[in-house]
C-alpha cells in the first residue's frame, strides 16, 4: 500500500528554524533550537481545556506567558513537571496549561525564549468551520469516475473504463504481494465507476469505503448543522450519497454477489500495476496505448468476494450493512428510492455474513495492505444500524426481517461476543476496530428501546467497555511526553488520535459527565500540532503541515511548498517507526532541494515530510473518516 498551509510569519525564530532545517541535513544540527513550544495550531474552543508543550534541552522551564496579537501578556503560568524525555537532544517536555484564557482572539505561548505559532481561541463553531470545509474538500478531490468536481487539482474525469469493468477471481498472492501469471476473468462485466480513490494511489476498496461512508452518514444524521444541510460550507450529504452509490455498484443484490476491489496495487514482471507508475488519473484509460503489459491500468480488474449467494466475510458484511442501513436512515424521506434500495441491500448482505470465519478476513488484495482481524464489532454495528433503520417506522415491503427487535438482539449478541473476544480493549476507533462507534450506537439504541427481554448485553456493559478502551489510551498517554493516547511509532497514528477524540466525547455524552473532555481536546490537539514536530497532520489545518505528501494528484498538480493549490483536509498517516523510500518515475521531487525539515525533532518516532515516505505522509480516505465526527462534536459543544 502506498500509504499532508500557508506558513505564518516567523514567530521568535520558531518557524524560521523549521525553514532553516529544510535547507539541508548539514545545517540541521547547527540550526536546532534549544527549546520549542508546541500548540494546537487550529486553536482552542473558548471553554475547552488548553494545553501547550515546551520541548527543551534543559531542565529549567520556569514561567510561561500567553500573549495576544498586540504582544500584551494576558496570562502567566508555570510549567508543570516534565513528562519525560522525547529524544537525546530534547530530554524534557513540560505541559503548559492555560485553561483560563477564554476571550476570543489570536495568541502565542512564550516560554524559555521560544514562542509558539499563532493560534486562535474562539467559539467552537467558528473555530472548526474551516477544518470541516477542508475535510469535505479532500473527499471531493478523491472522487473517481465521470462525476468529479473540477478544481485546480482536478481538471478531468478519470477511469471511465470502470463503467464496463471485467470481474476476476482473486489470485493467489506471491511473496512480492503480487501474483504469478495472469488473472482469471469471470466473464461478467459490472459498472464499477465512481467512488473515491483509496489513498495517494488509485485502487478502490469496499473495506475502506464502507467504513468511510458509515462514519460520514453518522455525521450527517447526528450533526446536521455541522455536517448536513444546515452547514453552508461542510454539507457532506451529497458526498455520503456518492460513496454509497459506489458501494451499491459493488454489491449485486439480485445475484447476492459482493465485489470488493477495483484495480490492483502490485502484479508481476510482465504486468504493470497501480503502484508501478506515477501519473494523473485521467491518463489511465489510454495508458500505454495497446501494449498488453499495461492492460490492467487501462482496464482495471474488479475482484469478486465469492460465488453468488456464498457467505461474505463478516467484516465486509457488517460494515456494508451498516453503511446501507445508515443510507436508509438519512435518505428515507429525501430520496426514498435510494433509501429502499439501501435497506434491502443491508438486510441481504447481513444475512450472508460468515459468522464462523476461518483464516484471514477478506479485506483487499493483498490482505497485508489492510490486515484487519476483528469482525464481531462490524456485525454489531451493522445490526445496530439495521435496528435503527427499522425502528424509524414504515419500512418498505419485501424485507426478509421487518421486526427491529430481530436486529437489536443480534446487535447485543455480537457486542457481547466482541467484549468476550481476544480483540476487546486492544484498540480504539479506526478502520480495524469499529467498536468505538458500534458500542455508542447500540447503547443509544438500548436507551430508546426500553426494556426488552432476551438481550445479550446491557447499556452499562457497552459504556464500561468504551471506558476500558479509553483507560488503555490514558495509560499510554501517561507514558508519552505529549500525552498522546496511541504510540507514535506505529501505523495509523493520526486517525487513532481523531478516533480517540470521538470516543472521549461519546462516553461523556452517554454518562452525562465531562470526565474525558480534556483528554479528547488534547488528543485532537496532538493531531493539530501539539506534538514533537510542531506539525499539523492535516493539510491546511494550522500553520505548518506536510508539503510533500505521497499523493499523485497533490504531487503533480499541486504545490510543493505549502502554498495553493493544496489537497486541503488530507489526513496523513502520521509519525511512524521509519520513513519509507522509493522513487517512481514521474514523481516531482519534494522537498525540491532534499533535506528533512522535521528530522531534528525525531525521537521516539520519525516524521518525514517527503514524497517517498508513504509510511508518514500518505493520506487515505479511512485515515480521514473520523476527523469530521471529531470536529462536529467539538463544534456542537460535545467535548
Amino acid at each position: 500500500m502506498v500509504r499532508r498551509s500557508l506558513l505564518l510569519a516567523p514567530v521568535l525564530g520558531l518557524v524560521a528554524v523549521t525553514a532553516t532545517a529544510a535547507t539541508g541535513a548539514h545545517r540541521r544540527a547547527a540550526g536546532a533550537p534549544r527549546a520549542v513550544v508546541r500548540v494546537d495550531q487550529v486553536g482552542y474552543p473558548t471553554l475547552a481545556a488548553k494545553r501547550a508543550y515546551l520541548m527543551s534541552e534543559t531542565a529549567k522551564p520556569g514561567a510561561f506567558r500567553v500573549v495576544d496579537s498586540h504582544g500584551h501578556t494576558v496570562y502567566r503560568g508555570r510549567a508543570g513537571h516534565s513528562t519525560g524525555a522525547w529524544s537525546k537532544r530534547y530530554r524534557f517536555v513540560y505541559p503548559l496549561d492555560f485553561d483560563r484564557v477564554r476571550a476570543a482572539g489570536t495568541y502565542r505561548v512564550v516560554a524559555a525564549g521560544a514562542a509558539s505559532p499563532r493560534f486562535r481561541v474562539e467559539a467552537p463553531r467558528k473555530l472548526y468551520a474551516r477544518p470541516l470545509a477542508n475535510s469535505l474538500f479532500f473527499y471531493e478531490a478523491e472522487r473517481d469516475g465521470p462525476h468529479f468536481i473540477r478544481s485546480a487539482l482536478r481538471t478531468a474525469p478519470a477511469h471511465l473504463n470502470d463503467e464496463h469493468a471485467m470481474t476476476y477471481l482473486t489470485p493467489k498472492a506471491n511473496a512480492d504481494d503480487g501474483f504469478d501469471g495472469d488473472l482469471k476473468p469471470l466473464g461478467v462485466r459490472i459498472d464499477a465507476a465512481g467512488g473515491w480513490w483509496d489513498a495517494g494511489d488509485y485502487p478502490k476498496f469496499v473495506e475502506t469505503t464502507s467504513y468511510t461512508v458509515a462514519l460520514m452518514l453518522l455525521g450527517v444524521r447526528d450533526f446536521p448543522t455541522e455536517l448536513g444541510a444546515g452547514s453552508p460550507r461542510s454539507n457532506f450529504t451529497n458526498e455520503a450519497a456518492f460513496g454509497t452509490d459506489f458501494l451499491l455498484r459493488m454489491w449485486d443484490d439480485k445475484a447476492r454477489t459482493l465485489y470488493y476491489q477495483v484495480g490492483i496495487g502490485e502484479a508481476n514482471s510482465k504486468l504493470v500495476a497501480d503502484h508501478d507508475i506515477w501519473r494523473l488519473p485521467q491518463a489511465d484509460d489510454h495508458y500505454g496505448g495497446t501494449k498488453p503489459r499495461f492492460k490492467y491500468i487501462r482496464h482495471r480488474p474488479v475482484f469478486r468476494a465469492g460465488p453468488p449467494g456464498s457467505p461474505v466475510s463478516p467484516n465486509l458484511a457488517g460494515r456494508d450493512a451498516a453503511a446501507f442501513a445508515l443510507c436508509y436512515q438519512v435518505f428515507r424521506t429525501s430520496r426514498p428510492g435510494l433509501a429502499r434500495r439501501c435497506l434491502l441491500a443491508a438486510e441481504h448482505i447481513f444475512d450472508l455474513a460468515d459468522t464462523a470465519p476461518k483464516g484471514p478476513l477478506l479485506t483487499v488484495f493483498t490482505h497485508d495492505f489492510y490486515p484487519e482481524s476483528s469482525w464481531q464489532d462490524d456485525l454489531e454495528l451493522g445490526a445496530t444500524e439495521l435496528y435503527d433503520a427499522l425502528a424509524a417506522g414504515s419500512p418498505p415491503p419485501g424485507l426478509p426481517h421487518a421486526d427491529p427487535l430481530y436486529y437489536l438482539r443480534l446487535a447485543t449478541h455480537w457486542a457481547n461476543a466482541y467484549i468476550h473476544s481476544r480483540f476487546d480493549a486492544k484498540d480504539t476507533l479506526n478502520l480495524y476496530d469499529v467498536s468505538g462507534v458500534a458500542h455508542y450506537e447500540l447503547a443509544r439504541a438500548l436507551s430508546r428501546a426500553g426494556p426488552v427481554s432476551g438481550l445479550a448485553t446491557t447499556r452499562a456493559s457497552l459504556v464500561g467497555d468504551l471506558e476500558r478502551q479509553l483507560a488503555a489510551a490514558i495509560r499510554q498517554a501517561g507514558r508519552d511526553p505529549f500525552g498522546f493516547g496511541f504510540p507514535w511509532a506505529q501505523w495509523d497514528t493520526t486517525t487513532h488520535g481523531d478516533g480517540l477524540a470521538v470516543m472521549a466525547s461519546e462516553v461523556d455524552q452517554l454518562t452525562r459527565t465531562d470526565r474525558y473532555a480534556a483528554w479528547g481536546s488534547r488528543w485532537l490537539g496532538n493531531v493539530f500540532g501539539a506534538n514533537a514536530w510542531g506539525a499539523s497532520l492535516v493539510v491546511g489545518d494550522g500553520s505548518d503541515f506536510p508539503h510533500c505528501m505521497q499523493h499523485q494528484v497533490a504531487n503533480i498538480a499541486g504545490s510543493r511548498d505549502g502554498r495553493p493549490p493544496l489537497l486541503l483536509g488530507a489526513v496523513v498517516e502520521g509519525p511512524n517507526s521509519y520513513a519509507a523510500t522509493g522513487f517512481v518515475a514521474g514523481m516531482r521531487r519534494c522537498p525540491a532541494r532534499g533535506g528533512d525539515r522535521f528530522a531534528v525533532f525525531d525521537g521516539k518516532a520519525i516524521f518525514k515530510d517527503g514524497v517517498q515516505s508513504y509510511s508518514t505522509v500518505e493520506p487515505a480516505i479511512d485515515l480521514g473518516a473520523s476527523l469530521p465526527l471529531a470536529l462536529a462534536r467539538q463544534s456542537a459543544g460535545l467535548f
